[in-house]
């Protein structure tokens, strides 16, 4: 998933290296869904921010001697070395975002973290990414790497929420509601190809949360978009944010700056790209 376009300031880590980890368990939480379980010694030195904290993903598709190549950060220059590595033996790195993290795991010792993979196409049909096609096929103990990159969501205090997302984003809305203030105030809208990915989601109780259903053969973002619009700016001080398809997101953005939002009070961030794996 990328990574992009973002506007409003970021919040790095104080410190971040690569960290190996182990696969503790799977399951499908939803249809769209498999959640992977991630934990071991490693984890201790991960500083969990909430909101929607990311990591660079190192995916062993070259099998577990391909983890060797794992940069210490990656940098423009680091990532130009990684790619003068043949594809066959370095690993696939894909962006994502901590769903739950537990520092006192449910399935091992120390902490864990959850993260959600969107699970799409087969194989056999060649329509699936890489990171798909791991998520369907892991198993406890298989070793990936992580780097953390922090998080995006930074809203001055106070402000009312303007929040939306799609399937590839739930995971960090999620955690956006679950560490906003309970006082909180505003409207996230969350767009999804099946009703039964709806989940439970622990939002303040002033932050209403809009599902909508995106048809077959529906543009991806296209639902999110148009609830999005019918939500009235609220007066004084907002922030926006929206991650997903890249075209949900500059749209969305777009309007918002139309309605009168200052750019510096946008977070607009393209995941994914309609018509490309991931």
């Amino acid at each position: 998933m990328a990574r992009n376009e973002t506007q409003a300031a970021r919040r790095k880590p104080a410190h971040a290296r690569p960290l190996r980890l182990q696969v503790r368990g799977a399951h499908r939480p939803t249809p769209t869904f498999a959640r992977i379980t991630l934990g071991g010694a490693e984890l201790a030195d991960f500083g969990p921010m909430g909101d929607d904290q990311w990591f660079r993903l190192f995916l062993p598709t070259g099998g577990s001697e391909s983890l060797r190549h794992v940069p210490d950060k990656l940098t423009t220059a680091s990532y130009a070395r990684y790619m003068l590595i043949p594809a066959a033996q370095r690993p696939v790195i894909r962006n994502y975002t901590v769903r739950a993290y537990r520092p006192h795991g449910e399935l091992g010792e120390g902490p864990e973290i959850d993260v959600d993979f969107v699970v799409h196409g087969t194989e056999e049909a060649g329509d699936a990414g890489p990171a798909s096609l791991w998520a369907q096929s892991c198993s406890v103990g298989d070793e990936v790497a992580i780097i953390d990159e922090g998080a995006i969501f930074n809203p001055p205090p106070g402000s009312a929420l303007l929040l939306a997302a799609d399937e590839s984003a739930l995971p960090a809305l999620a955690g956006i509601l679950r560490h906003a203030p309970r006082d909180a105030v505003g409207t996230a809208v969350v767009e999804v190809p099946d009703a039964a990915d709806r989940q439970v989601l622990d939002e303040p109780i002033g932050v209403e949360v809009r599902w909508v259903v995106r048809a077959a053969g529906d543009r991806p973002g296209a639902a999110a978009q148009a609830e999005m619009a019918r939500v009235p700016v609220p007066d004084g001080d907002v922030y926006a944010w929206v991650a997903g398809e890249s075209d949900l997101a500059t749209a969305l953005r777009r309007h918002w700056v139309r309605a009168g939002i200052p750019k510096t009070r946008i977070s607009f961030c393209g995941y994914w790209k309609a018509g490309t794996s991931h």
